[in-house]
């Protein structure tokens, strides 16, 4: 009677071990448990090289306002502040500046003016309008709004690898996780038959090799079972690297993408290339370096227009003879124009050139990248869909095993190793279906960032 008790009871473990699993709690709940949006969320948020990458962004806010600065008038004021060293003489001849008849020579007698020691200072002030190089200016100011637009696709770039490499995070801890609790079920199988072998070598049923193989089995079920656990503990610190928190945060996953409805329908290829080709931050980047390459060379062009100026001059000498004016105010246009060059715009020209052509066959170049990758990953979409499929198909197999297996335990046509087996091997299918379940999700979430899709 005991016997037929422990046999049942073992059955009864055999049967339920999957389930059991799942409802095995561990030594220390988690803190929270943190689901997949949530995940991104807080990627988007607090990861530091998108960080960095916004403040690239912002700081051409700033840049642009300096540019525009150079539109408006410039003031000007220098000042030369000098103690003389040494005297010096001004000697005048009699009648230098020339002989007025009823006045006489100036000066009418040889004269010497000798300067003064003390201190003396040049003020001068100056007020400047460009005008011919607000061309230039304005073509400088649209380059750099350019870049401005590619540093935010860097950041559209650097936020969709994040949130790629978040999912791939997530799903790789939700497939460890997975095999942690396989492992447990399969720890709580060994340890069954254990007892239950046990027995048997007392009562002499069975050989004491089968309890040492069982064993054996049990020691290796426990070591897979921690190397999973230190590879889960490993997995959720990068992932809170990328979330940018600390890596010690304890939290559990959810296992919504387990719950969630895979459904496989037709994808539009052709319609998933045109996308890619409009929302990827790299072609988009290839246009716009394309259109500053134009700006570029527009630039250089503009640099044969002469610099024409509006200038308001104001000077003022202290500690001077009287001689010397105290104020002298002047207005006029400043012209600033290098007539030759021995050629060299001609050749920073023609690079400029050049460069234009190089940044239309980049664009041509990231296009053509870009849809390798689409096509690519649509492809590895599919076969994860077909795995998914032969996985179901094999879990749905291995269930009917186990059913078939109890079934002739019951009856006594079958020995309980065969149940066992069975029900390994209903782990094992399960364990597969699971993997494949996630290599789906993870072909999907890269098949959406080559789409270029943000979330």
């Amino acid at each position: 009677m005991r016997t037929r008790t422990t046999l049942i009871g073992a059955l009864f473990v055999l049967l339920a071990g999957a389930a059991m699993a799942k409802a095995q709690q561990p030594d220390a709940p988690p803190a929270e448990t943190l689901i997949l949006e949530r995940a991104i969320e807080m990627a988007l948020e607090g990861n530091r090289p998108v960080k960095n990458a916004r403040l690239d962004v912002e700081n051409f806010a700033d840049r642009l306002a300096e540019l525009r600065t150079k539109r408006l008038p410039s003031f000007k004021v220098t000042t030369l502040v000098s103690q003389p060293l040494t005297p010096f003489d001004l000697h005048f001849e009699k009648g230098v500046f020339g002989d007025i008849p009823g006045t006489g020579p100036i000066p009418n007698e040889d004269t010497t003016i000798s300067s003064s020691m003390k201190p003396t200072m040049l003020l001068q002030g100056q007020v400047t309008q460009p005008l011919s190089q607000l061309h230039r200016i304005n073509l400088n100011i649209r380059q750099a709004e350019l870049t401005r637009e590619m540093s935010a696709q860097e950041l559209r770039r650097a936020r969709q690898a994040v949130v790629n490499d978040v999912k791939r995070a997530y799903f790789a801890i939700l497939q460890t996780q997975s095999s942690v609790e396989t492992a447990a079920a399969e720890i709580k199988l060994y340890r069954e038959l254990d007892r239950v072998t046990t027995e048997y070598v007392i009562r002499e049923v069975v050989l004491k090799n089968e309890q040492m193989e069982v064993q054996t089995g049990l020691a290796k079920a426990e070591y897979q079972l921690l190397t999973l656990n230190n590879q889960m503990a490993s997995q959720k610190e990068q992932l809170n690297l990328l979330l940018g928190r600390d890596v010690r945060t304890e939290f559990g996953v959810s296992d919504g993408v387990d719950a969630a409805q895979t459904v496989i329908r037709e994808t539009d290829v052709a319609s998933a290339r045109r996308r890619a080709l409009a929302q990827r931050p790299e072609v988009a980047a290839a246009r716009l370096k394309v259109g500053s390459a134009k700006l570029d060379r527009r630039i250089k062009k503009a640099e044969r227009i002469p610099d024409v100026s509006l200038a308001v001059n104001y000077y003022s000498p202290f500690g001077f003879n009287s001689v010397l004016p105290k104020n002298v105010a002047s207005v006029g246009v400043q012209v600033e124009w290098e007539v030759f060059d021995w050629g060299r715009r001609k050749h920073e020209l023609s690079e400029k050139t050049r460069a234009v052509e190089q940044a239309d066959n980049s664009l041509l170049e990231a296009e053509g990248q870009v849809l390798m990758e689409v096509n690519g990953q649509f492809r590895r979409m599919q076969e994860a869909c077909q795995m998914l499929r032969i996985a179901r198909m094999a879990q749905e197999t291995e269930r009917a095993n186990v059913k078939v297996a109890a079934h002739k335990y019951y009856v006594q046509a079958a020995l309980l190793k065969d149940v066992l087996q069975a029900q390994t091997a209903l782990a094992g299918a399960n364990s597969d279906y699971q993997k494949a379940l996630l290599s789906f999700w993870t072909a999907k979430a890269d098949f959406e960032k080559a789409m270029g899709e943000d979330r």
